[in-house]
Order: structure tokens, then sequence, then C-alpha cells
């Protein structure tokens, strides 16, 4: 239980960090916020769980696969955002986004990746 509570506070501790460096510095906040912390600390705690060499890759090359279709929201969020509420822009660049990881699926099958199944 312990171990349970000190991942928590931890990977809190770092979403915290980040939006507060982007309070401070909005390149410096996108910069953290870019770096692949959640990845790195999911690697970390499955590393220190036991997890083989196979899960740990798999888990990274998917992660690959999975960031590629979230790309064009970022482009899009600041675009959507001066003609629309925060909560409505949110939404979109969320339907885009799901729009973009089925786009993402398919092409992925192509090349013999299979995301979804």
């Amino acid at each position: 239980m312990l171990w349970i509570v000190t991942k928590y506070l931890l990977t809190a501790a770092i979403v915290v960090l980040i939006s507060e460096v982007a309070k401070r510095s909005d390149k410096f906040g996108a910069l953290v916020a870019a770096l692949p912390t959640v990845t790195i600390l999911a690697l970390v705690w499955m590393y220190i769980e036991g997890q083989g060499t196979e899960k740990l890759s798999n888990h990274a090359y998917y992660t690959f696969w999975f960031v590629v279709p979230t790309l064009p929201m970022f482009l899009l969020f600041p675009y959507l955002l001066g003609k629309y509420s925060f909560w409505v822009t949110l939404m979109l660049s969320c339907l885009i986004s799901v729009a973009c990881f089925a786009i993402v699926n398919i092409v992925a099958k192509y090349f013999g990746v299979n995301l979804l199944s």
C-alpha cells in the first residue's frame, strides 16, 4: 500500500510541477510538458515492479504510435481557442484527436502494426 501511495504522490507532484512551471513561462512550461514524463514514469514503475523487457519495449513502441495522432491537436488548439470558449475548444480538440487516432490506426495496419485490437 505504501508503494502505491508513493507512486501517486510522486506522479501527482510532477504534474503539479509542470503546471506551475507553465504558469511562469509559456515556452519552458511547454518544453517540460512535452517531455515524455508520464511514459518515463510508467516505464520506471513497470521496471521496479518486475515487468520484463518485452513489456517495457512494447510500452515504448506503442506509445510512439499513440503520440503521433495527438500532435494535430496541439497545432489546432491555439487557433480554435481564438474562435471558441476553452471548453468548446477542448472538446473539439479531443474529437480531432479521436479522428486522428482512427486514421493512424488504419495507416498503421497498412504497415503491419496493429494498434487497437
